[in-house]
């Protein structure tokens, strides 16, 4: 059986964060070769008024969250959630359904009391009302999401998406999630501190000028390449490079090339028996050891347990 999905709108939803879901969980995906997600649209009471003064039908009712083995609440309401949706993420949350939240979607989780102690994002704008009205949350408005196991909340808009892609590679591996993201035409992956699977926003535009590049420097990520050598690829003076790098990705090309051969990395661990100390090489990191430290830096993890917990997705 399919695994089902079922996103929830409630009256002034967000339109691109429960799109986002459509998007995801909901198109139909043969190219994948896999069984893909059973994605449900429901609301409480139909239609239902979204966010920009449209209606929506929804094909379902709130009952159909009974069902669910993930539940997807977009950015909606911050105060009065209706006693019948608190009810029924309670009851999923119970049953042992996956939960996630867009936006400001994390309040509806909150109002249900599902929250106390836990890691939370959202969107920076309700990061300081979210602390207020609920205390014990630990807030973080920095990152694009946490992944607290059984329950996942990202900050605005874009952030969704590296939520909606992070979950698929949860349930089926890198590859699927890099096809999924290719064909909407967005970075693969943007992950992080996989304590908690936090993240820290990085710009994600390319111009032109610069794009030939990064190409270059993701097909010959096992070279060792210096930002002068970079700056030939470019046509440009070094420290116009660097500036102009910094500007499209938020970052320096040292830092973003690392992050790129972690990334590879952590799909190598995914999808191959490969030893650590040559996946380090194929990757650019040289050794097994590089390789560790680099990782952990960026996932607050180690090769060998990341292995250990995505493998079985591949």
């Amino acid at each position: 059986m399919a695994h089902r999905v079922v996103t929830v709108l409630a009256a002034g939803a967000n339109p691109f964060e429960f799109s986002v879901a459509c998007e995801v969980f909901g198109l139909r995906r043969p190219e994948l070769g896999v069984e893909w997600y059973d994605h449900r649209l429901a609301a409480e009471t139909r239609p239902v008024e979204v966010n920009g003064g449209w209606f929506i039908d929804t094909p379902y009712g709130l009952d159909e969250v009974a069902d669910a083995d993930t539940v997807v609440m977009p950015a909606g309401p911050r105060d009065d959630v209706p006693p019948a949706l608190i009810d029924a993420v309670r009851a999923a949350y119970d049953r042992g359904a996956r939960l996630v939240s867009f936006c400001s979607g994390v309040f509806t989780f909150a109002a249900a009391g599902l929250l106390d102690g836990r890691p939370v994002s959202t969107h920076w704008m309700y990061t300081e009302e979210l602390s207020r009205r609920y205390p014990t949350l630990r807030v973080d408005g920095d990152v694009l999401y946490v992944d607290d196991g059984q329950i996942l909340t990202s900050a605005g808009t874009a952030a969704g998406i590296d939520l909606a892609l992070h979950i698929v590679r949860l349930d089926y591996g890198a590859r699927v999630a890099n096809q999924v993201a290719r064909r909407m035409v967005v970075p693969p992956h943007r992950d992080g501190g996989q304590a908690q699977f936090a993240v820290t926003p990085v710009a994600c535009d390319v111009d032109d000028a610069l794009r030939p590049v990064l190409e270059w420097m993701l097909e010959h990520l096992e070279e060792q390449v210096t930002v002068p050598q970079l700056a030939r690829l470019a046509a440009v003076s070094p420290r116009t490079f660097a500036r102009r790098f910094r500007e499209v990705t938020g970052t320096t090309p040292l830092r973003w090339l690392h992050h790129q051969r972690v990334t590879r990395a952590q799909e190598l661990l995914e999808v191959t028996d490969l030893p650590i100390d040559v996946i380090a090489s194929r990757v650019g990191l040289g050794t097994a050891t590089n390789l560790r430290e680099h990782f952990r830096r960026v996932t607050s993890t180690t090769p060998a347990n990341y292995r250990q917990r995505f493998r079985h997705a591949a």
